[in-house]
């Protein structure tokens, strides 16, 4: 499960380690800093203090010495000290010694001068070491606590992760309803996340029922609705085959087969979309222009009765490997569109290396209507609507699954283009 729950906890687990051990490292830092300004001089004045009180007892009680600190002590009366000239003039205080190592506290009584001087470095490394072991512990502390943390909560996203696992191979025909049902879940799959199997496992079913009925409706209207529109054409060009039928007849079979030519147009798209998008129209390697050439004779006789040349042209041969149904449905309805909306002039199919251009002279499209053109059941001419509102519709979506996208461009009075691409064989 890619950026999945587990991941995500497994990131808000080293996100706290980091931002706790980030808060107790400063504030280590924090008390390091707060112990050197003001534990040495708290110390210093303290051992002063007590050196004072000693020395009112006993006038000969050494100065203070440690290892952190280093105490002279100068009698009033004397006139030569142990101490360097720039620590003899200090007033009473603390005072930094150069370069940051320590600084010197000075106190004065009548009995005589006390100059301790305190070394930071050897009080930085005093503190170190009493610091750096809380700082381990603490930090252990709190990785052994985040861990036993991510472990549980690993535990516990256990049954989502072996959920989410099972509902990702799901594939249209194949649901692998079993793994789903109460005898092969796992032991540690209770409480919401069995009620969650539960739910996945009746949509299963109700799904796998669903595809079952769309896949026989499928089978059963490809055949029932080809059959009468087979009799109906059938029936109409033998009709037409008789040079004493009567004009008047003549158009009306012509209207019959037109009609039924579309009815089976429609039903060629649609039982194409009613499949799953994994199941493909079985693909060959054919010829753009040979299903150019098949489509331009279907709608010949349509544009011939209005005074309509409709005519193609090659700037290339290209080859593809899919379905040339697919692209037959498509060019289908879009020189469909281009005779009904087109009285008089011309229909041109260019074939390019990788893309086909219908051109026509017909009404036209404004530039609302052109962000409609592709919505189903939308007619350009919305006082005199002609066909179905569906042929642009059908060619996007058939364009989208297949991966030849679709564009439009339009003028009013002027004429419309319609452009289909696709990735020819090299």
């Amino acid at each position: 499960m890619p950026k999945g729950l587990p991941r995500k906890i497994r990131s808000a687990s080293l996100f706290q380690v980091a931002l706790v051990s980030l808060v107790v490292v400063v504030v280590v830092l924090l008390a390091d800093s707060w112990a050197q300004r003001h534990l040495l001089r708290q110390l210093a004045a303290h051992e002063a203090e007590q050196f004072w009180v000693a020395q009112a007892l006993d006038p000969q009680h050494p100065a203070p010495r440690g290892a952190l600190l280093r105490g002279t002590f100068v009698p009033a009366a004397a006139t030569i000290t142990e101490l360097p000239p720039q620590l003899a003039a200090l007033a009473d205080g603390d005072h930094p010694l150069q370069g940051g190592a320590g600084f010197v506290h000075v106190s004065t009584r009548p009995s005589g001068r006390l100059v301790l001087e305190i070394d930071r470095v050897a009080l930085d490394r005093m503190l170190f070491w009493f610091n750096l072991l809380p700082l381990i512990a603490a930090l252990w502390a709190v990785f052994s606590v985040a861990w036993l943390i991510y472990r549980d909560s690993k535990q516990l996203m256990q049954p989502l992760n072996w959920l989410a696992r099972e509902v990702g191979n799901w594939r249209p025909g194949r649901l692998q309803l079993d793994r789903l049902a109460p005898e092969h879940r796992p032991p540690d799959l209770e409480g919401e996340a069995q009620q969650l199997a539960d739910a996945l496992h009746g949509t299963a079913l109700r799904m796998q029922d669903f595809v079952r009925r769309e896949r026989d409706f499928t089978r059963d209207a490809s055949h029932e609705l080809r059959t009468p529109l087979t009799v109906i054409r059938v029936a109409s060009d033998l009709m037409l085959a008789d040079p004493e039928l009567p004009t008047r007849l003549q158009r009306s079979l012509g209207r019959i087969q037109r009609a039924g030519h579309d009815m089976e147009q429609l039903i060629d798209a649609f039982l194409i979309l009613a499949r799953e998008s994994e199941i493909e129209p079985l693909k060959e390697t054919f010829s753009v222009m040979d299903v150019v050439h098949e489509e331009i004779a279907k709608i010949t006789p349509a544009c011939q009765a209005k005074e309509l040349t409709i005519k193609a042209v090659d700037h290339a041969a290209p080859m593809l490997h899919a379905s040339p149904r697919v692209l037959g449905v498509m060019l289908r309805n879009l020189l469909d569109n281009a005779c009904t909306y087109t009285d008089c002039g011309d229909v041109v199919v260019e074939v390019h290396e990788d893309r086909i251009v219908i051109r026509d002279s017909g009404i036209g499209m404004t530039a609302d209507a052109i962000e409609r053109a592709f919505d189903p059941f939308f007619r350009v001419d919305q006082v005199n609507p002609l066909g179905k509102g569906m042929g642009l519709s059908i060619v996007r979506r058939l364009g989208d699954r297949f991966g030849w996208p679709v564009s439009l461009e339009s003028v009013p009075e002027v004429g419309t283009i319609v452009t289909i691409r696709f990735q020819a064989l090299a």
